[in-house]
């Protein structure tokens, strides 16, 4: 006698608790990158920040208004897309609460448009120099980019490719928390090869003409292979024929 096992197969546990892991560990840096990197800004001038050498103050402090104001729009818009982002991937509020949803991607893009355009304006005066000019002008430019994809694809009715061109966008987004992260590592690592004492300012000038490139290109690798796993629309290249 041949019988059917109807034992429904187990469920994926292991993957989803590993994806909740992973997106709490995403909203816990954002937000904590997010409140360290504005917050400073928000309740101390540049010039008293620059004189205690607090962040980007000192490359930035006494420039013409042009700048100053491309500077903390930046600032404020990038830190509010770094606390909105996350939550764009909450499926339990994609789907109890799609008006709040909506709300916060409305938000979200708008925060990315805003800090786009003015890190376009930041990049040719950034502090790294030409390797910042060409990473981060180039960062600034996919990061406008995906954001307006992402928009297109979701007001066209393309949900799937909507959500490929968030992850997308969102990965540069991160750009924010990873520059920081290899930062700390690329001055942890010239730790050992130092014969004498360590100069700060050396270790942290050689880490910094890394992170242009190195804060988002591994992001978006990431992020492609999100967009593949999940099996969303990918990136395809059109070859253009006679």
């Amino acid at each position: 006698m041949t019988t059917t096992d109807t034992t429904p197969a187990p469920r994926p546990t292991a993957v989803r608790q590993g994806s909740r892991i992973s997106w709490a560990v995403v909203v816990l840096t954002s937000v904590a990158i997010a409140t360290y990197a504005v917050s400073p800004y928000l309740v101390r001038s540049l010039e008293a920040l620059a004189s205690d050498d607090v962040g980007l103050a000192p490359g930035y402090a006494g420039r013409g208004a042009a700048i100053l104001a491309a500077f903390y729009l930046h600032v404020v818009a990038g830190g509010t897309a770094l606390l909105v982002g996350p939550f764009q991937f909450w499926a339990g509020l994609r789907r109890r609460r799609p008006a709040v949803h909506r709300a916060l991607g409305r938000t979200y893009l708008g925060a990315v448009g805003v800090a786009g355009l003015a890190a376009l304006v930041l990049a040719p005066v950034n502090t790294a120099g030409l390797v910042g000019f060409l990473g981060f002008g180039t960062l600034a430019v996919l990061w406008l980019l995906t954001a307006w994809r992402g928009y297109r694809s979701v007001r066209s009715g393309d949900v799937r490719a909507h959500q490929a061109w968030m992850i997308r966008s969102f990965a540069l987004t991160y750009a924010a928390v990873t520059l920081r992260a290899w930062t700390g590592v690329l001055i942890a690592a010239q730790v050992p090869f130092v014969s004498g004492t360590f100069d700060p300012e050396a270790a942290f000038a050689n880490a910094y003409a890394a992170v242009p490139f190195l804060c988002w290109l591994p992001n978006l690798v990431v992020a492609e292979w999100l967009v593949r796993r999940r099996g969303l629309p990918t990136v395809r290249i059109v070859e253009l024929r006679d």
